[in-house]
């Protein structure tokens, strides 16, 4: 119930005039649809900016993530057994102080207020905890699967591509997941990288057209927070058993 009820006030305060929202009632008061109204009318091209984010990023980890967690797991090469450490050491790295360094770097390379900068940024996040979860699963995997595979004449490719990856759809889900709500959520990068991106800033910056020095517009506000809140309720719905198992693989060892 704790956990919730910030959840159900949001969703009242989205069903409730302007002029009844300090009356704080634990139902809407004074019902109205007029601040989806509002919301339907301004924040669609936010929402959809949102989406592309979120999912070039899922695809730009798991690009990068997979041959990674591959390679440190079955593929010998001078420093892999200390890779996962390096990469615990980057999950460590602050948000704000990595979006100072992309916010110079970017500037140099014309990336400021544009969909691929934030996708970029925001897979430096997703990056290291994938690469982390696929090879303490790739590591449980059975060595003979994979020494029976080459002796049969299958390629790291072949192997990669065809045994590996079946496997793993667990963790893949996982990480493809937390990709999703790390980059729908991300606020920090949007508001450092693409601040004057217009409509094509996320949807993390759009609810702020709510907020002024002067007034600030709760009802809409809320209601742009419950339908951004719906895709990735949605994910975590179907994803849930995946997610369970995910989460948990490699952490057990026969």
């Amino acid at each position: 119930m704790v956990m919730l009820f910030p959840m159900y006030w949001m969703v009242n305060i989205s069903f409730t005039q302007r002029r009844s929202i300090r009356s704080a009632s634990l139902w809407p008061k004074d019902f109205t649809f007029g601040n989806y109204e509002s919301v339907f009318n301004t924040q669609f091209p936010y929402l959809g900016t949102s989406l592309l984010i979120a999912f070039s990023v899922v695809v730009v980890t798991l690009i990068i993530a997979l041959p990674a967690s591959y390679s440190i797991s079955f593929l010998d090469f001078a420093g892999a057994k200390s890779m996962n450490f390096i990469l615990i050491l980057a999950q460590m790295i602050p948000a704000v102080v990595m979006s100072l360094g992309f916010y110079s770097l970017f500037n140099d390379l014309g990336l400021l207020d544009s969909i691929p900068g934030l996708i970029l940024a925001d897979s430096t996040l997703s990056v290291p905890f994938a690469v982390i979860l696929q090879t303490a699963f790739m590591q449980t995997m059975p060595k003979s699967l994979i020494e029976a595979a080459k002796i049969d004449g299958a390629s790291n490719w072949r192997i990669f591509t065809q045994i590996v990856i079946p496997l793993s759809r667990n963790t893949i889900v996982t990480t493809s997941l937390f990709a999703f709500l790390w980059a729908w959520s991300d606020f920090m990068f949007a508001s450092t990288l693409n601040p004057g991106g217009g409509k094509l800033r996320p949807i993390t910056m759009g609810i702020y057209d709510f907020i002024s020095a002067n007034n600030e517009e709760w009802g809409p506000l809320m209601a742009t927070a419950v339908l951004a809140s719906v895709p990735t309720a949605v994910l975590l719905l179907v994803a849930q058993k995946y997610v369970a198992a995910g989460v948990t693989a490699g952490a057990i060892k026969d």
